[in-house]
């Protein structure tokens, strides 16, 4: 882990030694960190407090220039891009990582009713698993650095209001399309959409689609409250979002960089969660100003016992995922 106390003895052993690492001395290393969402959702929250820590941790040392609002492309050719390593790092839609990489485990933290709220999320993103997962995307090109939620998932209808377990039926609803959204909304009764995220304003607005399971943070970012006015709290899984290096850029940089890289991600986790939090509750009174009619499922305790078989089916495909929820149940 690299201190403040390092960075200082770093600093104070410039003079003292030749064999001391170049990077305090020499130009900064210039990275490129992509993300799809705009300036006030915590997607870019993540990013900005992961280059402030880094920042903080080894001055001069980095240029991480961010590129929001889909500058580059969507979450998932950001994705691809840093595995190609044409851009050196992307904040992604932890869902994505699976899909893009073959590595199933950061599916984990989408199972269904598995984590509980923000707090119940920062104890496992810090915790030996929440590394173990983060450090399972080295065989795919990729070193984790951050996991943190950038909103719980609820559900947006732009017609009738969803308020039981019945409502859900037939409703077209877009997903990300990957297996395990594909599996929690069929089981709880929708017809599921694969739509890009950029797409689900217009298909709204164009009753292409009915619904989208979606968080307060992207409803403000993206205005989809002009289109959809009945929003039900289900909170059914957290949005996690990644941040990740290319490994080939990563494992070029000299020690401390990577160091400080590392423990930039961790030490961004908490500020991002307390944004994304503050943002979740006080954003549904900036909803409501907006006429979007908030509702609680009546029969939350039905939907969960729908899709908990999900939880295990999930848990058999990698042992990195039993020892996840283990490690939810243990914690919650």
């Amino acid at each position: 882990m690299v201190t403040r106390r390092d960075v200082f003895g770093y600093a104070a052993g410039i003079g003292a030694s030749l064999a001391m690492p170049a990077i305090a001395r020499a130009a900064p290393v210039n990275m490129r960190l992509a993300h799809a969402a705009n300036e006030i959702h915590p997607g870019h929250i993540a990013a900005l407090e992961f280059k402030k820590a880094i920042e903080a941790l080894l001055p001069g040392a980095t240029n991480i220039t961010i590129f929001p609002n889909r500058q580059l492309g969507d979450d998932k050719q950001n994705l691809e891009s840093a595995v190609a390593g044409t851009n050196e790092l992307c904040g992604t839609s932890g869902v994505l990582f699976p899909l893009v990489t073959g590595r199933p485990a950061l599916d984990a933290y989408q199972l269904p009713f598995l984590i509980r709220d923000y707090d119940h999320f920062q104890k496992l993103a810090t915790s030996d698993i929440g590394q173990k997962v983060l450090d399972d995307l080295a065989p795919g090109g990729l070193v984790g650095l951050q996991t943190t939620d950038i909103g719980q998932r609820h559900f947006l209808s732009a017609g009738k209001p969803v308020t039981s377990v019945a409502d859900f039926a037939g409703l077209k609803t877009r997903i990300v399309p990957v297996p395990l959204h594909k599996a929690i909304w069929e089981t709880v009764g929708t017809a599921p959409v694969g739509l890009p995220y950029g797409e689900v304003y217009g298909a709204l607005e164009t009753k292409v689609i009915d619904a989208v399971e979606i968080n307060v943070s992207s409803m403000l970012g993206e205005n989809l409250w002009e289109v959809g006015k009945n929003f039900t709290l289900t909170g059914h899984y957290p949005w996690h979002n990644v941040i990740a290096v290319n490994k080939a850029f990563f494992d070029g940089l000299p020690a401390e960089i990577q160091q400080a890289m590392r423990q930039a991600g961790r030490d961004s986790i908490a500020p991002t969660l307390a944004y994304t939090k503050n943002q979740d509750l006080t954003g549904r009174d900036e909803l409501r100003a907006k006429g979007v009619e908030i509702h609680e499922l009546a029969s939350l305790a039905e939907m969960q016992d729908k899709v908990a078989p999900i939880v295990e089916q999930w848990s058999a495909k990698s042992p990195l995922i039993a020892e996840f929820v283990a490690a939810a149940r243990a914690s919650a």
